[in-house]
């Protein structure tokens, strides 16, 4: 595969990914509400919903990678931004879909990213890719229809990939910079009572899960994208306590206060799911970062 075409390549892992993928000597171009040729990575327009899309970016392109969709916990849950949330996320794998099924391509391989909203509020139980979905809750609902979508595009001939991923941790977006902000006042804060299971993974083993689903011809299915020890919300918020030397006082924010300020979206912080990085591991993929303390070192070490 030469070149790499990346719906949503613009946002924080999209980035990360787009840098990584051309130090290794590949074409990456984008897809974007607008064209910008002179971006970084030239920019192709595309708008899934209403179905256009600019058919060279899609004829010049050896893998595509779906990184789209709306932040999901960006603004609160009205019925509106539940249909965006979900809308963003299926119209452009359905798109893609269509093209694969309909035109000459030489396409060889799709990733898109799905989540571990997928399986809800689980308490401790240890979830797999066989694990059933949530029977109630939006993450769960949105992920299915999601991974609906990308279903579509495994009943063409192209292998497919689709990366549950977990909480992302980098210095530029995500979680980390939220829940470092307390550290300032020399407190870390956990949620609720801290025993929920954060499923996470360092931005740099995502990239290279990406980068190894496009590059491993065996890869196909569904991969959850965490790394291999999950740990309470406490024990990670302890974790980054101890990556920025200790002596932090550990205080909780009340799930109560959390539902009063945010609503249904507090099931983001509040839902514990303890995913497992098994299969991937067992496929022959390796962590740079499978400890929550050194992940977190290193990102704090990082300019970017």
């Amino acid at each position: 595969m030469k070149n790499i075409l990346i719906a949503g390549g613009t946002g924080l892992i999209g980035i990360h990914l787009s840098r990584i993928l051309r130090g290794r000597g590949y074409m990456v171009e984008h897809l974007s509400r607008r064209a910008n040729p002179t971006a970084e990575f030239p920019a192709f327009a595309w708008n899934p919903d209403d179905g256009t899309f600019d058919k060279t970016a899609f004829d010049r392109a050896d893998a595509i990678v779906n990184l789209a969709g709306a932040g999901i916990a960006e603004r609160r849950w009205t019925a509106a931004r539940k249909k965006l949330i979900i809308e963003s996320r299926t119209m452009g794998n359905k798109l893609i879909a269509n093209y694969l099924r309909t035109e000459m391509h030489h396409v060889e391989a799709y990733v898109s990213t799905s989540a571990i909203g997928f399986y809800g509020d689980r308490g401790d139980e240890i979830l797999t890719e066989k694990s059933v979905p949530a029977t109630h809750g939006f993450l769960s609902e949105s992920t299915v229809a999601w991974e609906q979508a990308i279903n579509e595009v495994r009943s063409t001939d192209v292998r497919t990939v689709a990366i549950r991923t977990g909480v992302v941790l980098s210095k530029q977006g995500g979680a980390l910079p939220e829940i470092l902000m307390p550290f300032l006042f020399r407190c870390g804060v956990y949620f609720g009572n801290g025993r929920q299971w954060l499923s996470w993974i360092h931005i740099e083993d995502l990239c290279n899960l990406f980068v190894w689903s496009l590059e491993n011809p065996m890869a196909r299915g569904t991969y959850n994208g965490v790394a291999p020890t999950p740990l309470s919300n406490w024990a990670f918020t302890k974790a980054v306590s101890t990556a920025k030397g200790g002596g932090y006082l550990l205080l909780p924010a009340p799930s109560f206060a959390l539902r009063l300020f945010l609503g249904e979206m507090a099931d983001t912080i509040l839902g514990s799911a303890r995913v497992s990085a098994q299969l991937i591991e067992s496929q022959g993929f390796k962590f740079n970062f499978p400890e929550a303390v050194a992940a977190v070192k290193d990102i704090l070490k990082r300019k970017v």
